[in-house]
């Protein structure tokens, strides 16, 4: 299991979040939603899933909320992390 933090640049604030709500109740099994935030201006936002794959990840994620924000996809430094377990 990894962390994997999906960093978007969001075009449509309320297209994107309403597609992640949607995404919420849809996880793969095994996968875990450990954080959902948005910049204020609504322009940024960082989600944190554990699962067993960047490319799960980005393939789940894309699906739901792909059409109104550009993500970046990485695994997390839990290790470094403040808040996260290891």
């Amino acid at each position: 299991m990894m962390h994997v933090m999906a960093v978007s640049t969001v075009s449509d604030d309320g297209k994107f979040w309403s597609g992640l709500k949607k995404a919420h109740a849809k996880l793969p099994k095994g996968a875990k939603w450990k954080l959902a935030v948005g910049s204020k201006d609504g322009a940024k936002a960082v989600n944190i899933i554990t699962y067993d794959s960047i490319d799960a990840v980005r393939d789940f994620f894309e699906a739901h909320a792909g059409a109104y924000a550009v993500t970046e996809f990485f695994e997390a430094d839990a290790a470094n992390a403040v808040g996260l377990p290891r």
